[in-house]
């Protein structure tokens, strides 16, 4: 057994608390965690209990850092899973973790999904495949990315797209509004006919006439 002879704060701005026993600095752990764990001066503790106060510390560590990364905007599970390995956390801490935020609502792929595919639609609207595309990168399940895309509509989306890149073009023909509207759709996953008919449209509702001949050329 050894005795708790002090309990002092970090030198750095992390919370932390620098425990000494017999005399001696050994280990840290979080300010919360001293806290809960009610360590003080004069304290036995076993090798048993220092390891026990370890692995709650680290498991402390891994949900706080969670927990900022949350701070920022919703992740998915595969986000962070990602996040905690790359600080090195311990995989069984990580799942703890992830496990956690599941039961309280904080991860959730299907919101989340959801969440990515409105701000998309609010901000820079682009089709169901590359909504899709992106989703699959953040690791989320096919049936969910299913389900949420679906609901994009790729001929409005890309109307409302157009119409805010629009304002920032050169529009000295049909052809180079075409081209510079077009490549900017394209680069949102619009298909070809979707394009073509959008370009049109909005080019025609600005008092416009199409150039015979200009609407088969390609994208």
């Amino acid at each position: 057994m050894q005795i708790v002879t002090a309990l002092r704060p970090g030198k750095s701005r992390n919370n932390r608390v620098n425990i000494f026993l017999d005399g001696k600095f050994t280990f840290s752990l979080e300010a919360e965690v001293a806290t809960r764990e009610g360590l003080r001066t004069g304290q036995e503790l076993s090798a048993e209990r220092i390891e026990s106060l370890t692995r709650s510390d680290q498991y402390h560590r891994c949900f706080n850092a969670a927990v900022h990364y949350l701070s920022y905007r919703p992740r998915s599970e595969s986000e962070m899973r990602g996040r905690l390995h790359q600080r090195g956390f311990a995989d069984n801490d990580t799942e703890a973790v992830i496990t956690r935020l599941k039961e309280q609502g904080l991860v959730d792929d299907t919101a989340f999904a959801q969440f990515w595919k409105d701000n998309r639609e609010s901000f820079s609207p682009r089709s169901q495949w590359l909504t899709g595309q992106e989703l699959r990168r953040k690791g989320i399940a096919r049936e969910i990315i299913d389900k949420v895309v679906n609901t994009i509509n790729d001929d409005d989306s890309a109307y409302r797209a157009a119409l805010n890149k629009t304002h920032s073009l050169r529009r000295p023909d049909y052809e180079g509004f075409r081209r510079q509207l077009g490549d900017h759709l394209k680069r949102r996953g619009f298909s070809y006919a979707v394009i073509i008919n959008t370009v049109e449209r909005i080019w025609q509702e600005q008092g416009n006439k199409i150039q015979t001949g200009c609407i088969s050329h390609h994208i």
